[in-house]
């Protein structure tokens, strides 16, 4: 069965691996990562089966083409959750891998580290007041609310006080740790995004927005027509 696989390597916060395989999951991820040449090994953020890899592959890659390291790679500069909710319109089962495929320990250590140094995150850093709600990117009905500005433990979640990344891990059942502004949104932009865009001064026209929204529209038409 072929396989659509998204990767992302916290030696390289901000990048996402899109890339497919029809060999295990597992074995590839272990080859990408044996590479001396980078220091943190890649873990999985999504995986599915898909009908016609190739294609799918193809589309996300010309759909994404805007936000491409280089033609010659298949790294692209985007959080990965974008490139989830596209892939999803030709999935045909979700895969990714419950528990940590990280084996040596070193490594494990080193990965939690760099984890933990991302996910330092505050709402007052994002211009996200207190009181606010914020949802969950792959189930909008699962909202939480923001009752502190630079704790850690920074929402309330289904009644109880706790913080992004163990509120992202419980809600997906992984056995393993995860950035939890990569899951959690705010007024259309994952947490992770808004941080990067304000620490960047960037600010959306409306026309840009419009434009983003139409390129999604198209990408989901061309996806559905090669399934």
């Amino acid at each position: 069965m072929d396989i659509i696989y998204i990767l992302i390597n916290e030696a390289m916060p901000g990048y996402a691996k899109i890339g497919k395989t029809s060999a295990s999951l597992e074995q590839r991820i272990r080859e990408l990562s044996t590479s001396t040449s980078i220091p943190l090994p890649f873990t999985c953020f999504y995986a599915c089966t898909v009908k016609n890899a190739a294609f799918v592959e193809h589309q996300l890659h010309d759909a994404f083409n805007n936000n491409r390291v280089n033609p010659r790679r298949e790294f692209f500069q985007i959080a990965p959750e974008r490139v989830v909710a596209a892939l999803k319109l030709a999935e045909i089962e979700n895969i990714t891998p419950q528990n940590d495929l990280i084996e040596a320990q070193e490594d494990k250590d080193a990965h939690k580290e760099a984890l933990e140094k991302r996910g330092r995150f505050n709402f007052e850093m994002a211009g996200i007041p207190l009181g606010a709600e914020i949802y969950f990117s792959r189930d909008e009905t699962k909202k939480a609310k923001v009752v502190d500005l630079h704790s850690t433990k920074s929402i309330e979640f289904n009644g109880e006080v706790t913080s992004l990344s163990l509120s992202a891990q419980k809600i997906l059942g992984y056995k393993y740790g995860v950035a939890g502004t990569d899951y959690w949104m705010y007024d259309g932009e994952t947490l992770d995004e808004r941080r990067s865009r304000m620490e960047n001064g960037i600010e959306y026209s409306n026309k840009e927005v419009e434009a983003a929204g139409d390129e999604y529209m198209q990408l989901q038409a061309d996806i559905e027509r090669g399934k």
